[in-house]
């Protein structure tokens, strides 16, 4: 289990702005791992733990540019575990090799080790079934099924792990993305006298009721008003915000969740919603390998690239 036991779990702090009296720090969960960084080490560490310690295939969800599907091959990979993946959308099967060389994340995921077994979107909706999975386990046999994105009881205890004890003491909000809910839910049991806003990377009413059903605090809130249209959906204003970011910081973000969050709190700093002598601390949840398939589609449209 190298890549879960051989690296400094504690990950630095680095300060990045003071606006209207407010300092705002991130966590560069980012640098964990080169290629199982940010929250997908953390939801992946006890299910790659439990998979390798009764000898069963991981099995689990994504799309054609998923994080959590690049990250799952790389650690069942380290870990000589076998892995499967469940990807969106039955086309991409058509002409498998076009498809991996037009993808970056499906030809990482394959290169890595990764069974892809591609799926109709209709059926894909059914992914969260007890049907649906049955019927993978008569294909597959005896898998330990994870959920898209990683999120169950195993990813919320590697999530409780993100802040230390200097964390908690130190800072006064702490602030994070929010695709699932399982990052959030092991930072808020982590850190019940602590702040906690949840940047929300999609619309979805059921959320906050997945998230409260996984603790038992009142000391968070989900902010939703930087979801910019919706999952995947990055807009000029927000490319232009997250290169401005990366040329004044130094600090590359992702479009889809850690982008919109630092927008979020940026933008809540110059309108002065948090208190002076406010000390934020973000996480940096990593997801950075997708940029290259978002780059591609904003490039096919003609917009604004990432740098």
């Amino acid at each position: 289990m190298s890549c879960f036991s051989d690296i400094n779990e504690l990950t630095p702090n680095q300060y990045i702005d003071t606006i209207n009296g407010v300092e705002i720090w991130l966590k560069r969960e980012d640098l964990l791992h080169p290629f199982i960084s940010g929250n997908k080490y953390r939801k992946l560490k006890y299910n790659v733990q439990d998979a390798a310690s009764v000898k069963k295939t991981i099995l689990t969800f994504g799309g054609a540019f998923s994080n959590h599907i690049a990250a799952t091959a790389a650690a069942g990979k380290q870990a000589n575990i076998k892995t499967i993946g469940v990807i969106r959308g039955e086309e991409l099967a058509n002409d498998l090799s076009k498809t991996l060389a037009e993808n970056s994340t499906l030809q990482f995921a394959h290169n890595n080790g990764m069974d892809l077994h591609f799926v109709t979107r209709q059926a894909y909706r059914e992914k969260h079934t007890s049907i649906f999975h049955e019927n993978l386990k008569e294909r597959f046999g005896e898998v330990l099924i994870v959920p898209e994105g990683g999120s169950n009881k195993r990813a919320i205890q590697g999530c409780t792990e993100i802040l230390s004890k200097e964390d908690i003491e130190n800072f006064t909000q702490v602030c994070c993305a929010v695709g699932t809910g399982g990052t959030i839910s092991g930072i808020i049991q982590s850190a019940a006298q602590t702040r906690i806003i949840g940047f929300p990377a999609l619309k979805a009413a059921s959320l906050a009721t997945a998230i409260a059903a996984n603790v038992n605090a009142s000391n968070w809130q989900l902010n939703t008003n930087y979801i910019f249209g919706g999952y995947a959906k990055v807009p000029e204003a927000l490319v232009v915000f997250i290169n401005n970011f990366k040329n004044e910081y130094k600090i590359q973000l992702d479009p889809i969740y850690t982008g919109k969050m630092m927008y979020g709190i940026f933008d809540l700093c110059t309108k002065g919603v948090f208190p002076k002598n406010t000390r934020i601390l973000a996480i940096h949840t990593g997801g950075l390998q997708g940029i290259a398939g978002i780059n591609k589609r904003l490039k096919q449209k003609n917009s604004l690239q990432l740098i």
